[in-house]
């Protein structure tokens, strides 16, 4: 499969000049059908073969109507002999009757009025459809039709058989999109060059690509579909994995860290910055990630732990690690605000020692943003905290040797390898420690993190309280914010989290007016703060220390607080709008409370109106458990909504299901690492086209540019 991109950009990846040739010059794609197949991103042979089938109906064999059954998938041709419209707008029913002889079927088809220029009285059509039983006779919601031949010879009847139905729009229906497949593909199926050698599927029971791809479009039964989409998937999941292992491979053997020194005298002179004993949980972890960062092979961690779980604290370990040795330290958050309260969490460990903390941020000024620079240049910051700032190619380090980004879900692999790249020396690069309080289903951790090796802290910091959650109706709002001001009144303070900053819609809680309406009412005479993005950084600074230090007893914000922010004597959570909210976001946001050893609450105020949303605050209201929370969101939603375009470069899976996949994931996996182990840049002569098809797929995600 070539190595050139189509005109929408996606690769091809096809040698055959059949693959790769327009579709619009394949014989009987006119036109018409060429632009109808292109309002798809159907434009090339390839893209026909890649547009699977997203589910197969048995069809019986195509039967006079006076014959048809209930309940049953048919194929049936007839004269449509009436027609008409009930309704208006887009929820309008079109019906039609079907005769056959002395044979009558009704059809009809819901919120599709565009179906009256497509089936008309005296059209010769054949239906395709499931059968219901209505009164005496039978109808058929929203058959696909076929239009006959009125002139001449009509097509044979149908067989008994398993057809494809295709992801289709209003322009262009599945069955015309398997007309034109049953034309077009058989021929280039015939060209498929595959990149996996026969024995190598044997063992497997894989067929080869030519024939997956004819198992999926053109199944014999029901046994086909599964054993075509089955290889189809698994190839998606081992090109990724053999990417992930290549990049792995090339960082362990090409490139070197410094090895940092560790001693009882460094480990007691960290450990007494904290204040506090660190829990056997993140013993462990610290264990894990000491014995990575005494050694020249670079570290590549992702440490996870759940809301409150201590990760900073371990974080704050590798880089005070790395400034020990006489290196620099980095830190990437994902927002300006966590950014911030890093900066001052650990500039108050650090009181009164001689490490040098920098915080670089969009928001400095020119002046400022240039000394910073400057300064770390020449070493004398020591720790530079950050956001997506630390990634402009102006910031350059003199030597660094920890790089730690909190929240990894927010970034991705690219962005790993930017920030390793403000190493100067070519051979070498920093360690890499990677966080995330949103625990990562396991499915998900062997792909969007496969590259990773994980560290979990699984337990909490003694003193922690439980946090009751409840979920109310918005009716109860008045009764929720009363209840508060009596918990406020004896000195607790209390968050209150709204979707929007200014009011936009009458359905959706914003954050300005939400503290007006309470300062004029129910808190009245309450200290109330205001907290979102929009505010400087300055002002964002200044509320926050006077929540800290009680000087404001209740915060009114936007998810900037999600992560980040801890406060022991805040016991109250309030969210509104609680069904525009994310479950893991939810998670977090509720997170900001229980740090203390006053029992605390948090109350998810929503009116949700699809099933997914009552999943999600049903979810929230019955766990605290955010690793149990997390499979259920992964459940609910999928890979690419719980990630979304946040994961910047995240695996582009078309055929695997990682809900239903991880069995084949899990192989993929375990064959990729034994391929590289064997052959650790695929350099071998048989292994050019499995090396170009990796590239092509995963190359610029991962960042294989620089593994040769």
């Amino acid at each position: 499969m070539s190595e050139t991109a189509s005109q929408d950009g996606r690769a091809s990846d096809a040698p055959h000049p059949l693959l790769s040739a327009p579709l619009a010059e394949q014989p009987g794609v006119g036109p018409k059908l060429a632009q109808d197949l292109a309002s798809l991103g159907l434009t090339r042979v390839w893209h026909l073969l890649t547009h699977l089938p997203m589910r197969y109906e048995r069809h019986e064999a195509e039967a006079p109507v006076a014959e048809l059954e209930p309940d049953r998938i048919v194929s049936a041709r007839g004269t449509i002999t009436a027609t008409r419209l009930a309704g208006r707008g887009r929820k309008a029913r079109y019906e039609a009757v079907l005769m056959d002889g002395d044979g009558r079927l009704d059809l009809v088809w819901f919120n599709m009025p565009f179906m009256r220029d497509k089936v008309r009285v005296g059209d010769r059509l054949r239906v395709h459809g499931k059968t219901k039983q209505r009164g005496p006779g039978l109808q058929i919601a929203n058959a696909r039709v076929e239009r006959l031949d009125a002139e001449g010879e009509e097509a044979p009847p149908e067989d008994e058989r398993v057809r494809p139905v295709y992801p289709a729009s209003e322009r262009i229906n599945s069955a015309r999109i398997e007309k034109v497949a049953q034309s077009v593909l058989p021929g280039a199926i015939e060209v498929i060059e595959d990149h996996l050698p026969e024995d190598f599927l044997r063992e497997r029971r894989m067929p080869s690509l030519a024939e997956a791809y004819r198992l999926a479009h053109f199944p014999d039964d029901e046994e086909d579909a599964p054993r075509g989409r089955r290889r189809l998937a698994y190839d998606e999941l081992l090109l990724f994995q053999l990417g992930v292992q290549l990049k792995r491979a090339h960082l362990r053997t090409a490139l070197r860290a410094p090895a940092l020194k560790h001693s009882a005298e460094i480990d007691k002179h960290i450990r007494s910055r904290f204040g506090f004993e660190l829990t056997p949980s993140q013993d462990k972890v610290l264990s894990e990630l000491v014995a990575d960062l005494t050694r020249e092979v670079p570290t590549n961690r992702l440490v996870q732990g759940d809301v409150g779980s201590g990760k900073t604290v371990v974080a704050l370990y590798a880089m005070l690690m790395a400034v020990a040795g006489g290196h620099q330290a980095a830190l990437m958050a994902p927002t300006e605000i966590l950014a911030e309260q890093h900066a001052a969490g650990i500039g108050r460990m650090l009181e009164g020692s001689k490490v040098r903390v920098g915080l670089l941020t969009g928001a400095k000024s020119a002046a400022d943003r240039t000394a910073i620079l400057e300064d770390l240049r020449e070493g004398r910051i020591d720790i530079l905290i950050g956001t997506h700032a630390l990634l402009t190619d102006r910031v350059r380090f003199k030597s660094l040797g920890v790089a730690i980004i909190d929240e990894q879900h927010r970034f991705g692999v690219h962005q790993r390898a930017m920030l390793r790249a403000k190493e100067d020396d070519e051979g070498s690069t920093p360690h890499m420690v990677v966080m995330t309080a949103t625990p990562i289903p396991r499915s998900l951790a062997l792909t969007l993190f496969g590259d990773l090796d994980v560290s979990t802290i699984d337990r909490k910091p003694p003193g922690r309280t439980e946090i009751k959650t409840r979920l109310v109706t918005p009716d109860q709002r008045t009764k929720v914010y009363r209840y508060a001001r009596e918990r406020l009144d004896k000195g607790e303070r209390a968050f209150v989290v709204a979707p929007a900053i200014e009011q936009g819609s009458t359905e959706t809680a914003a954050v300005e007016p939400l503290a007006k309406e309470l300062a004029q009412g129910e808190w009245r005479g309450v200290e109330i703060g205001v907290l979102h993005g929009q505010l400087h950084p300055r002002d964002r600074e200044a509320t926050m220390e006077k929540f800290r230090t009680g000087a404001i007893q209740a915060l009114v914000a936007t998810t900037v607080i999600e992560v980040g922010v801890d406060v022991p004597e805040a016991t109250m959570m309030i969210i509104e709008s609680a069904e525009r909210f994310g479950l893991a976001q939810l998670h977090q946001l509720r997170g900001r409370v229980g740090r203390g050893d006053t029992p605390s609450l948090c109350v998810l105020i929503g009116a949700p109106t699809t099933d997914d949303a009552v999943a999600r605050l049903q979810a929230v209201a019955s766990s605290s458990d955010g690793f149990k929370l997390a499979e259920k969101d992964f459940e609910i939603r999928g890979p690419g909504e719980v990630f979304g375009s946040r994961q910047s470069g995240a695996a582009p899976f078309r055929v695997a299901d990682l809900v239903r996949d991880l069995e084949l994931l899990t192989m993929a996996r375990r064959d990729a690492a034994d391929w590289i182990r064997r052959s650790a840049a695929l350099d071998a002569p048989d292994e050019a086209l499995l090396r170009r098809r990796v590239a092509k797929a995963h190359g610029e995600a991962l960042g294989l540019a620089d593994v040769g």
